[in-house]
């Protein structure tokens, strides 16, 4: 009998103890509800939807009391302003690549990854190990915003063209819609660059307002119907070999968030970067068959065209360094990265990866 009673005392002194902790356990997991501005239209599932997927994944980790709902480019500020928008505190975080910024500040081209600069997975190492963070973060303190990375769409096409490139000479006078660095280096080759929103691409092609684009890869290429107007479509997009986008996040908003929650969300980003890799990996490849199979010539830059643009991008880089002390740090540190990170590569991933692509038509 004694035994029965200590046992029903323990019972209720853990019943106790379990209402006690709910109001604490309750205070710690607060009720917040932010916004998300994409720089990307809702049609692009594999971008925008990397922001929708990151949401929810924030909100599974914390049984949904940390709740952000994200809209497309358009649907509060312009794709092209949504980093300005989070800075002001108007919208406490958007989903962009810093790139679409290196007017404010160059290194903000090295968060998305500089033309003839890293792969995806370098990237990535070099953000997390190689002090990309810190140099990338030291910039976007100055707009009161902080980057966490979430997404790389890996090596992009070098885009559509109406007609054929096959000279530098080519180039000359071209609109070509491309953004950011490659932009501003293609500048130096003759081409006229148009930074154009995702949304507003199609339009300006179709119209001849612009002569050429250039936007990811063959799924979302596909998808905005870019083979409808244009024939050639040239690879690789050597201004982007592994694009990283950022949810970049107000400061002040972010540090009113308790410990948990920022941890929560840089899971649930590290996360969404990881989703962003892997479907396009799985998506690119029969979207391209398609666009082939639908008349699309699909053509290399031109040797001379890259090795050009690579003398012009390095000169270029020279300039802004020797103006810029915190680009010079990143560019200076990318460098470096590299130069161990791809004699690496060209031992292990690159040569297993030309073996397998010499191999793949014998099974």
């Amino acid at each position: 009998m004694r035994r029965r009673e200590m046992l029903l005392a323990g019972m209720g002194a853990a019943g106790a103890a379990s209402t006690i902790a709910s109001p604490a356990i309750a205070q710690n997991m607060p009720e917040v509800k932010w916004r998300l501005t994409s720089s990307f239209p809702k049609s692009l599932d594999t971008i925008f939807g990397t922001a929708q997927i990151f949401t929810k994944f924030l909100a599974d980790a914390t049984d949904n009391r940390f709740q952000i709902q994200a809209f497309g480019a358009g649907e509060l500020v312009p794709g092209l302003q949504a980093m300005d928008a989070v800075s002001s505190g108007a919208i406490e975080c958007a989903h962009t690549p810093t790139y679409f910024y290196s007017g404010k500040d160059a290194t903000l081209g090295l968060g998305t990854g500089l033309p003839f600069g890293p792969n995806a997975r370098l990237q990535h190492s070099w953000w997390h190990f190689g002090g990309g963070e810190a140099i990338v973060n030291e910039s976007l303190a100055k707009f009161n915003v902080l980057g966490i990375p979430a997404g790389n769409s890996g090596t992009q096409m070098g885009g559509w063209f109406r007609k054929e490139i096959n000279t530098v000479e080519d180039l000359k006078g071209l609109k070509f819609r491309i953004g950011g660095v490659g932009g501003q280096i293609l500048a130096r080759m003759g081409v006229v660059p148009q930074q154009i929103a995702p949304g507003d691409i199609y339009p300006a092609l179709e119209k001849g307002a612009i002569d050429a684009i250039e936007f990811v890869g063959p799924y979302d290429d596909e998808k905005l119907g870019f083979n409808k107007v244009a024939k050639y479509y040239y690879y690789p997009g050597f201004w982007e070999g592994g694009a990283m986008l950022h949810l970049v996040i107000n400061s002040e908003q972010w540090n009113r968030l308790p410990k948990h929650y920022q941890a929560a969300f840089r899971n649930a980003a590290e996360a969404a970067n990881n989703w962003m890799l892997a479907k396009y990996d799985y998506v690119n490849a029969p979207a391209l068959k398609r666009l082939v199979g639908k008349g699309t010539e699909l053509r290399p830059f031109p040797t001379p065209v890259i090795e050009a643009a690579y003398k012009v991008a390095q000169d270029y880089y020279a300039e802004i360094a020797a103006q810029n002390p915190l680009f010079k740090k990143g560019l200076d540190s990318v460098n470096e990265f590299l130069g161990d990170g791809y004699t690496w590569w060209q031992v292990g991933e690159y040569s297993y990866d030309t073996l397998m692509i010499r191999t793949r038509n014998r099974r």
